[in-house]
């Protein structure tokens, strides 16, 4: 018996080049989210749970849309957020980032994602399959939290808008990543939300 979670990034929302933080998705976020509840409507989905913001609940009802057994599900534990400030660890370079983002705003991240970690990677019993659609930040942190890297990395994983992260757990066994930001059922135009351009 294993324990499945599906980590989705959020589709592409229509501001997002005017630097606009939320919104609806945009006809390509539209077309992401369209492709994600695709390559998942051959699973045994239990629950969808989904960020509260915009651009996440309405990938989550796309998502429903083609798979109407599941009710989507907001969690606060899901919102976007920045979990750690700079360490004593982090590389200088990433030091620009944390410019614009208050102490407050790091003290509430940590504490929702201690939450999220508390809540969402524990062991259920039986075989369970929970997707979760959420942020970039959110899926960096689980990942990081899994494979046990210093607090810092979760800046260095980054997911496409409606890549596919995939962990699991079997009983008795600690947590495995399955897959990271699997990008097969987007093609190359509906590959966006990446800091850099992949390869053509």
């Amino acid at each position: 018996m294993t324990h499945y979670i599906y980590l989705v990034r959020h589709g592409e929302h229509q501001d997002a080049e005017q630097g606009v933080v939320d919104g609806p998705l945009s006809p390509r976020g539209r077309r992401q989210a369209e492709a994600i509840a695709d390559r998942l409507s051959g699973l045994p989905l239990s629950v969808v749970w989904h960020s509260p913001l915009e651009r996440a609940a309405e990938t989550a009802r796309v998502v429903s849309d083609r798979l109407p057994a599941l009710v989507p599900q907001a969690s606060a534990l899901l919102f976007d957020c920045v979990p750690t400030g700079m360490t004593a660890e982090t590389p200088a370079v990433y030091e620009p980032f944390f410019g614009a983002v208050t102490e407050a705003e790091i003290e509430a991240g940590r504490a929702q994602m201690n939450d999220a970690v508390n809540a969402f990677l524990v062991r259920k019993p039986g075989e369970v399959h929970e997707l979760l659609i959420t942020h970039n930040f959110v899926i960096s942190w689980f990942v990081r939290e899994i494979l046990q890297m210093p607090e810092w990395r979760w800046m260095t994983l980054n997911q496409a808008h409606c890549g596919l992260t995939v962990i699991a757990q079997k009983q008795g066994r600690p947590w495995s990543l399955i897959t990271f930001n699997d990008l097969a059922h987007l093609p190359f135009e509906l590959q966006t939300g990446l800091p850099e351009p992949l390869p053509v």
